[in-house]
């Protein structure tokens, strides 16, 4: 990424926010049912009342309020709960390319964990056909683009690593819009090897491998990730910076990573923002994509985690068009859509700079 620091004008923070909301995006990590705005949420709970999760939306700042990692899946999982339905898949998956759309989302990688949603009963054939509704929708209302990543949740065993290898691989069920496979939930006591017969079916169907890795476990979770899930990005990776070989593999092979800076602050992560890694990511020539990962249940939007990255590098707007770029780079997106928003990218960039 280019050294485009921040200049010490009056007011140039404020001018950045607004450079930021209009500026064309890609984003690579980002959760389905994370995703769901506080109204959405409320109304998936009034629809399901025998649901913890409060009907209020005001009230939903307190419910995601979390005290650490496994706090937060809890939280996350009475979530996952509301969506019993196609009909709920279908709302949520379209009221999210909705708010991505504000953001000037043009593509995203959106993670999908249908496991979550068969094993309460919806048809699996129904859940692939509201999505993909969803998707083909969104894209012509809204002109963002959504991709699937299909991922496992760690917590629940192997029995979710099958089922989902088979929803991703079987061409009966496997949606249109499916380009990667991925490993999400808690990282301790969750060890990535055991995931290797899965992730090695998934490739051979085509799929990219993206797993989380590194979030709340040490560099060594990365490396399983590399070396036996054949990772070719990781979702988090923020203990990558305690182990300079594995920054420096990172950078060599372009292997990106998918930062989520209130994320990991929201599950304690990280302490502080002042300490996230990524300057020494940035630092030590890792490619960086900036993400939300579950925005609404931790306050944010990607518009404010680039704020976040701008101020936590130092960038004007040159630099944060160029972190944009990166998500663009890290893409699974085809060479004529990267071409595209890399060139809005800097017609926009271009257009905001002229005197």
């Amino acid at each position: 990424m280019s050294d485009h620091r921040a200049a010490p004008a009056a007011g140039h923070a404020r001018d950045l926010h607004a450079f930021i909301a209009g500026l064309p995006k890609a984003e690579l990590h980002v959760h389905h049912v994370g995703s769901a705005s506080p109204r959405i949420v409320s109304e998936l709970a009034a629809r399901h009342s025998d649901s913890r999760v409060p009907t209020d939306p005001e009230a939903l700042v307190d419910y995601f309020s979390f005290t650490d990692f496994a706090h937060f899946i809890d939280v996350y999982l009475s979530v996952v709960d509301l969506i019993r339905t196609p009909e709920d898949v279908r709302l949520l998956t379209y009221e999210v390319a909705r708010d991505m759309a504000r953001q000037q989302v043009r593509y995203a990688e959106l993670t999908i964990t249908p496991f979550s949603s068969t094993r309460r009963g919806i048809d699996e054939r129904a859940f692939m056909d509201a999505i993909e509704d969803a998707r083909k929708a969104a894209e012509a209302e809204f002109g963002t683009v959504l991709r699937w990543c299909f991922d496992i949740p760690g917590e629940a065993g192997l029995e979710a690593a099958e089922e989902t290898a088979r929803l991703a691989t079987e061409d009966r069920v496997r949606p249109e819009g499916l380009v990667s496979f991925g490993l999400g939930g808690p990282e301790i006591g969750v060890p990535r090897p055991q995931f290797k017969p899965y992730f090695d079916r998934a490739i051979a169907a085509g799929l990219h491998s993206v797993p989380h890795a590194g979030e709340t476990t040490g560099p060594e979770t990365v490396w399983d990730a590399l070396n036996d899930l054949r990772a070719e990005r990781i979702g988090h990776g923020t203990t990558s910076a305690q182990d300079p070989k594995l920054l420096a593999h990172l950078a060599e092979h372009g292997i990106a990573l998918e930062v989520c800076p209130t994320s990991n602050i929201a599950t304690r992560a990280v302490r502080t923002l002042d300490e996230h890694p990524i300057k020494e990511f940035v630092r030590a020539g890792v490619l960086v994509t900036i993400n939300s990962d579950d925005p609404p249940m931790f306050g944010t939007d990607l518009n404010n985690e680039y704020a976040v990255a701008a101020r936590l590098l130092d960038l004007d707007e040159r630099g944060v068009a160029d972190l944009a770029k990166n998500a663009v780079q890290a893409s699974f997106l085809d060479a004529v859509g990267k071409t595209r928003i890399n060139d809005e990218i800097d017609t926009y960039t271009s257009a905001w700079l002229a005197p």
